[in-house]
Order: structure tokens, then C-alpha cells, then sequence
């Protein structure tokens, strides 16, 4: 009898990258969930056995996920952040947080660690988590000028409540530099910048010191579909994409320049190379700012 998940997922494109010998990508399109998520876990509990009865550490991976539209609610997931029932499926799954949305135009990154072996703490994975996102719009955004907005916009994360969030300067407002580099700096100060929304949502499930489940990026997806939730659980959240920001290729699988667009596959590879880097003891945690 055949396997059904793996089966569905035969079906799903996928392609695999060596980025080290301890590091590999699968990239996967059109993703069903639950059947990514099975084999997600599947691989998880195959790697805690391979340690516990072997001693062997195997490569960690990073599943780069283009799912097809879902909701989906945490673990201990509440259903009155659900706001209207619509046709995109609702499934409960196994990560941490409140409800949430996936789907085309958005970036899915699962982080499949081997915790203990790298020697990070929960919250470190948390932290470089929000980090690398934090780099990588950062840089997006340094590198091409806003599209609708006067104010100085950099990427944050929040003590408060797991994510990443755009904030503009307000006191660049009315006074902005000519220099592209300084006009888009992070913002300096806490107190100086007022939030516009979440941009990125995370949420893990650690099994016996090894983590997956992951991190979600809005590219150029359609923001309606949060209309229905209460986004990670907090009312009147608002939710916001990179491609408001800066300019975006319109065909998001794209791995061309189209003038001075950014593509899905360059950004991906921005936030894949700082993972990476980051895995490999390169970047070292930031101490946290306090956004609010």
C-alpha cells in the first residue's frame, strides 16, 4: 500500500541545494500543507532517531515553501480569532501561536535544526529567526527607494510579540537626506519610529532539541485573505507586504531583473545565504531593541 503523503508530495515540484555539509535546502511549489507538514515531521522524528540510536547528526534543512492558500492554528490556537469562514481551508497543526495564512506570494521558510548540535537556546532560534528577516528587508529596503511613502521605513522585531514589523521614522519625515544609503538606515531609536504593521510571522515546534515549522514573509501576496483572522491572534493587526515598499517583479517566480524590480527568487536567496551564514556561526545575534 502506498504511502499518501508521500505520494501527494511526489507530486509537489521540489528541488534540493547543498549549502554545506551540514546545511541543505528543498525548495517545494504549490504546496498542499498537510502533506508537507507529515513529511516535515516524518523527516524530524527519522533525524531525533538517528541521533538517539546512532549518535549521527545529520544535515539540517531549510524547506523554502510556496503553499498553496491555508489557514492554520497553532497548537493551543483560539477558534475566535477565526473571523469568517471562507473556502480556503482551516487546519490545527502542531507549531506554536494563533491563527495564520499562507499561500502564493508569500514566503515560507522551515527550519528543520538540529538545536542542541548547533548550540542554540529556543530563543536563540527565535532571535536569528527574526534577524535574518530584519537583514534581509532591511537590505531590500536600502537598496530601492520606497514607492508611496516620505518616511525613513527599516524592519523590527518586537519583545512583545514574535515577528517582524515595519516602522517609519517620523523625524526624517520633513528633513530627508539626498544619499539613498542614509535615507534608508533602521531606525535608530525605539522612540523614534512608529509601527505600520507586520510583515513576517514565525511560529516553531521543538521535538527532543530538534526544531521545524518556521517563518513567513510577505512578498506580493494577496493581504485580503487576513481579513479573516485575527493575524498570530491580536485584533486589528495590520498586515503588510514587502512589495508595497519597493519594487517588485509582477511575475513572483521570476529570477530576472526587470529594471531595478527585486525578484521572489533574489529575496529568497538573500534571506537562504543569512540563515546560512548564521547557521555557521557567522552572524552573531544583535542585542534586542525594545519596538513597541
Amino acid at each position: 500500500m502506498k504511502n499518501p503523503t508521500i505520494e501527494t508530495m511526489q507530486t509537489t515540484s521540489q528541488e534540493t541545494s547543498q549549502i554545506s555539509d551540514m546545511l541543505i535546502s528543498k525548495s517545494l511549489s504549490s504546496a498542499d500543507y498537510n502533506a508537507t507538514h507529515d513529511a516535515m515531521l516524518e523527516r524530524t522524528l527519522e533525524r531525533i532517531n538517528l541521533k538517539k540510536e546512532q549518535s549521527l547528526r545529520t544535515p539540517d534543512e531549510l524547506w523554502i515553501v510556496d503553499h498553496n492558500d491555508v489557514y492554520t492554528l497553532g497548537q493551543a490556537g483560539k477558534e475566535e480569532h477565526i473571523l469568517q469562514h471562507t473556502d480556503t481551508p482551516i487546519i490545527k497543526t502542531d507549531r506554536g501561536g494563533q491563527v495564520t495564512w499562507h499561500g502564493h506570494g508569500q514566503l515560507v521558510v522551515y527550519w528543520l535544526f538540529d538545536l542542541h548540535s548547533l548550540g542554540w537556546s529556543v530563543r536563540n532560534l527565535v532571535s536569528h529567526a527574526e534577524q535574518a528577516i530584519e537583514d534581509v528587508v532591511n537590505d531590500c529596503l536600502k537598496s530601492l527607494p520606497p514607492s508611496n511613502s516620505n518616511d525613513v521605513i527599516s524592519a523590527h522585531s518586537r519583545r512583545d510579540a514574535p515577528g517582524v514589523y515595519l516602522y517609519a521614522d517620523m523625524s526624517h519625515a520633513h528633513n530627508r537626506d539626498t544619499d539613498d544609503d542614509k535615507n534608508h538606515q533602521p531606525v535608530s531609536s525605539a522612540g523614534d519610529a512608529i509601527m505600520l504593521g507586520k510583515v513576517a510571522s514565525l511560529g516553531f515546534k521543538i521535538k527532543h532539541g530538534f526544531s521545524y515549522h518556521g517563518i513567513a514573509l510577505n512578498l506580493d501576496c494577496d493581504l485580503s485573505a487576513f481579513n479573516a483572522i485575527n493575524p498570530c491572534g491580536y485584533a486589528g493587526m495590520q498586515m503588510l507586504r514587502l512589495a508595497d515598499f519597493v519594487a517588485m517583479n509582477n511575475d513572483a517566480k521570476q529570477d530576472q531583473q526587470i529594471g531595478a524590480a527585486l525578484s521572489y527568487e533574489q529575496i529568497t536567496q538573500k534571506l537562504i545565504d543569512n540563515v546560512a551564514k548564521r547557521h555557521a556561526g557567522l552572524i552573531e545575534l544583535r542585542p534586542i531593541t525594545s519596538y513597541k
